[in-house]
């Protein structure tokens, strides 16, 4: 794989880590301002799932430069 095409990859995610990054600070700021328990549980998810798909995304964008195709995600 090119650099170039390996960093356009990279770059690509970076939105999706962005929100993965939001979305954890909202977590920490429900729990620090006492928010509701089912609130604060609801956020841990959302930015523990987006996390996970930052990762999955970072695992692809490795082995697709080094040659290899994972099986699609569903």
């Amino acid at each position: 794989m090119e650099k170039r095409t390996f960093i356009g990859m990279i770059e690509a995610g970076e939105p999706l880590l962005k929100e993965a990054l939001d979305a954890l600070r909202a977590y920490h700021k429900a729990q620090d301002e006492g928010k509701p328990a089912e609130e604060v549980e609801r956020l841990h998810l959302l930015a523990e799932s987006l996390f996970q798909v930052v990762s999955d995304y970072q695992l692809r964008v490795v082995a697709k430069a080094r040659g290899k195709d994972l099986p699609p995600l569903h």
